[in-house]
């Protein structure tokens, strides 16, 4: 009996609730259009703390087999191997410049001795040679001097025995002349170089190198030493004596 009462009651209540809400929709539809106003909604910002990204995960290694490890460390080894080898290599490289550096260093310095030292000769070589020379020369115009004075002696001796001293001539008189010669002894000119003051005078001696032409004795004499020292002679007359 009490169960019974109770399911009354409470289908009871539910119909009242029934139409409690279809009373309330139907006066809310009814019901004229009042104006809506829309709330903003507020919305409260709060920091928020990133939590650290954990690590990317390692996708897990793989075991390997002892062939495997094996393997590898002959691979490595191989390399330290190579490694090593390409060291040397490269030392071996270096030293080899280097030596090659020490040697054209020592072939320029044995280089630079040789032509100091052949320059030294030569230098010295020169000197001699030049000494020669000047030995040679000095003994040329020795031997020419002493030729020279040989054929000095045969035209001073031929224009004395061909000369007519003026009767006016006195000590102190003195005339000097140029005498102009050709290889074959020939005399082509005369000049009065200086003069004694006397005309008589001057021309005796014009007229005894003249009268000694040509001088023969010329034609032996080399032609270098006619050239350097009988193409022109200067004679000095003077009644004392004959000066070339």
């Amino acid at each position: 009996m009490g169960r019974l009462y109770t399911y009354l009651i409470g289908a009871v209540v539910s119909v009242l609730l029934h139409l409690a809400v279809i009373t309330a929709l139907w006066v809310q539809w009814e019901s004229p259009a009042d104006d809506v106003f829309i709330q903003p909604n507020y919305v409260a910002a709060e920091l928020v703390q990133l939590a650290p990204k954990a690590p990317p995960k390692q996708p897990p290694k793989a075991s390997r087999s002892p062939a495997d490890i094996t393997r590898e460390k002959r691979r490595q080894k191989e390399a330290a191997q190579r490694s090593i080898e390409k060291l040397k290599k490269e030392k071996d490289l270096a030293r080899k410049k280097e030596r090659e550096k020490v040697e054209l260093a020592k072939r320029a310095a044995e280089q630079l001795r040789q032509q100091e030292a052949d320059e030294k000769q030569r230098r010295e070589q020169k000197a001699f040679d030049d000494l020669l020379a000047q030995e040679a020369a000095a003994q040329d115009e020795q031997d020419n001097e002493r030729a020279a004075n040989s054929y000095r002696q045969i035209i001073q001796k031929r224009l004395s025995e061909n000369w007519s001293r003026p009767p006016r001539a006195r000590r102190g008189m003195s005339a000097q002349v140029r005498i102009r010669l050709v290889p074959t002894g020939r005399v082509v000119g005369v000049l009065i170089v200086k003069s004694s003051g006397d005309p008589a005078f001057d021309q005796s001696v014009e007229q005894a190198v003249y009268k000694a032409a040509p001088f023969i004795e010329l034609q032996a004499m080399d032609s270098r030493l006619f050239e350097l020292k009988f193409r022109s002679v200067d004679v000095a007359f003077s009644p004392e004596d004959l000066r070339l």
